[in-house]
């Protein structure tokens, strides 16, 4: 008999009923939801005169579109305003659970789930936000869903899904110095395409994976959507335990015991099949920077840019639109490059550890007086570690601006935005044209090398320093 992926088992378990020819009726453990892609979903439920079915089992947060600076006052912006202020009056009317600004659990939407032990393996997670992926770092099948989809979780605590087909990407080996989980998610995604995944759900695995921190296996789901998949998942083990034990919300005593034996089965069958496997070597992954307007267009730092060449004659429009688009030539280096802004931040880098590895690189150095820098802090628990930490006294003496929880320049919905023309390092996710501010050009890269970048005023390859 074959065996079951993780993915399998969790999808499985949780499947409600079958429709024949059709979609699969998931039941949803955990539904997040944010201030952007709700508001709909609660008119349309409330136009049909539907109550929330299980409130308990979803929680709020704002983080999309709140401001970095002076959260005690009245958001300046009207429609930033208006959907924060609207997710307030509708998680008040249904009883649900919301974190929001100033609360000390507010924070981006995908860091405060699993801080606050929310986030458990063997779990079905949804929320109305690509990256919902992130979650996918415990074992749980996590990913996004749109409006029309919020409501239906919000009304049947179900949702109709298709199946994913199943695919493995193994990195073994042991990394190299000044080799983060961001080079190894950008690392795949240029071997892969940003299309590489359609279709599928990936299972991360292998020893260089196993070797990473829950936070850096965030990192690693968190852009499996930048491939074009459906989600991305690890196995949890000993590493993932150990993050959730006495978290606000994790198991205690006795359901603590009894959790720990049922995530313990949380892994793929030595036997089960994959529809796609792909192996890499962790000894070939490099500090890592994108040069175009897809994660897909990603290389080693000290690599030239591509000249198109080996690209089907369909996709060389694109390519070249998108050289034209970042202003950069076929054939020339990244390294030296000169750089306007560097955004520390998001739901792929701004958890404590990303912070602590920024600050380790900028101590004892100053910021580069032609570079605006952000260094925004995932969720109020980051903010208020950083502080007992002196993260921030050593930021703030390096010339850098901390500030307070929120998305932040990862996309142009709230006042960070990055200038039209300006080049910006970013830890976020995307580098799509106008993400980070209409005519903003965005290099994706690690906290490492955002520091390198931060501290030279250019791209720099961070090992340098190292």
């Amino acid at each position: 008999m074959e065996g079951k992926t993780l993915f399998d088992k969790v999808w499985d378990s949780h499947i409600v009923e079958q429709i024949d020819k059709g979609p699969d009726v998931l039941y949803i453990d955990r539904h997040l939801i944010h201030e952007v892609t709700s508001p709909v979903a609660f008119a349309d439920l409330e136009s049909r005169g539907i109550k929330v079915f299980r409130p308990q089992q979803t929680v709020a947060t704002a983080d999309h579109n709140v401001p970095t600076i002076d959260q005690h006052l009245p958001i300046r912006d009207a429609l930033s305003r208006s959907q924060v202020d609207k997710l307030t009056e509708n998680c008040k009317k249904h009883g649900i659970t919301l974190y929001g600004l100033n609360h000390p659990y507010q924070g981006i939407v995908h860091v405060i789930g699993p801080e606050l032990g929310l986030t458990q393996p063997g779990m079905t997670i949804v929320c109305g936000d690509s990256h919902t992926a992130t979650h996918g770092a415990f074992g749980s099948v996590a990913f996004g869903i749109g409006t029309s989809e919020i409501e239906m979780v919000l009304a049947a605590q179900c949702i109709m899904q298709p199946k994913p087909k199943r695919m493995r990407i193994t990195v073994d080996g042991k990394l190299k110095s000044g080799v983060t989980a961001k080079d190894i998610i950008l690392y795949i995604i240029s071997k892969i395409s940003a299309s590489g995944g359609t279709g599928y759900f990936i299972e991360y695995n292998g020893s260089a994976l196993r070797s990473l921190s829950m936070e850096g296996r965030m990192t690693i789901c968190n852009m499996s959507i930048e491939c074009g998949s459906r989600g991305g998942l690890i196995a949890p083990d000993e590493v993932t335990f150990g993050y959730l034990k006495g978290r606000e919300f994790s198991p205690k005593g006795k359901d603590w015991e009894k959790a720990i034996d049922y995530w313990g089965s949380l892994h793929t069958d030595d036997n089960a099949v994959f529809d796609l496997e792909l192996n890499y070597n962790a000894a070939d992954i490099e500090p890592m920077i994108t040069y175009g307007t897809n994660p897909g267009m990603g290389m080693k730092i000290r690599e030239s840019i591509p000249d198109g060449s080996s690209l089907a004659e369909s996709e060389k429009t694109s390519f070249f639109k998108s050289l034209q688009y970042m202003n950069v030539q076929p054939g020339t280096a990244m390294l030296g490059r000169k750089i306007d802004y560097v955004f520390v931040g998001s739901c792929t880098n701004g958890r404590i550890e990303d912070l602590r590895e920024f600050v380790g690189f900028v101590k004892g150095k100053k910021k580069s007086d032609n570079v605006t820098a952000w260094i925004v802090p995932g969720s109020k628990q980051v903010e208020k570690q950083a502080r007992l930490e002196g993260l921030v006294k050593v930021l703030e003496d390096a010339g850098f601006e901390f500030r307070q929880p929120g998305c932040s320049a990862c996309l142009a919905m709230n006042d960070d935005k990055v200038p039209e023309g300006k080049y910006a390092v970013s830890t976020s996710n995307r580098n799509f044209e106008g993400r980070q501010g209409p005519g903003a050009r965005t290099f994706l890269a690690s906290p490492l090398t955002a520091a390198a970048a931060a501290i030279t005023g250019r791209i720099t390859d961070p090992r340098e320093f190292l």
